[in-house]
């Protein structure tokens, strides 16, 4: 009985920190880079009224790069059913940062590619670890995120991104 307790008990602390709950706040607005080297500044990530994802990794994140991979998979279906742009933020530092784009390429990744090369726009988010993700309503307000990556954790995404879509609250969503 003990040991099933310990167990129950270990399973919701890592679901607590994988799946966690938001309160809706807007996204900071700091500068970061496009692929090309240009400065792009946060403020731009909109998409016409519908969701959005964020996605933060680097390229030595293995789980970051299976759950971009499990992301890619789906992202067409997501797209044709509830209008959803992802962008893939690379905090790969600045030696590794001109790599994302062509390792992007390589992996047949069809998302947004932004870098962050000095962690700006994470820090202005406020974690600590990728696999990070978050997924904006369509006015721009930070309404979930979770770190880590979790083998079919898209299709519970993809069940989040249906309620935004239709105008549902999800910051209690776990």
């Amino acid at each position: 009985m003990i040991k099933k307790t310990i167990l129950f008990a270990l399973i919701l602390m890592i679901t607590g920190t994988a799946f966690s709950q938001t309160k809706k706040r807007q996204l900071p607005a700091v500068d970061i880079k496009l692929p090309s080297g240009e400065t792009f500044n946060t403020s731009n990530i909109q998409n016409d009224g519908k969701p959005i994802i964020l996605s933060f990794w680097a390229q030595w994140c293995s789980p970051c790069i299976s759950e971009l991979d499990a992301f890619n998979e789906v992202y067409s279906d997501w797209q044709e059913e509830t209008g959803i742009k992802l962008y893939a933020i690379s905090i790969d530092d600045v030696r590794k940062s001109s790599n994302a784009l062509p390792f992007a390429y390589g992996r047949d990744w069809d998302f947004e590619i932004l870098l962050d090369p000095n962690c700006d726009f994470k820090r202005a988010l406020n974690f600590q670890n990728v696999p990070q993700t978050f997924i904006l309503d369509g006015k721009g307000n930070i309404v979930w995120q979770h770190t880590s990556f979790a083998e079919g954790g898209e299709y519970e995404i993809i069940k989040l991104l249906r309620k935004v879509t239709n105008g549902e609250d999800i910051s209690d969503q776990h």
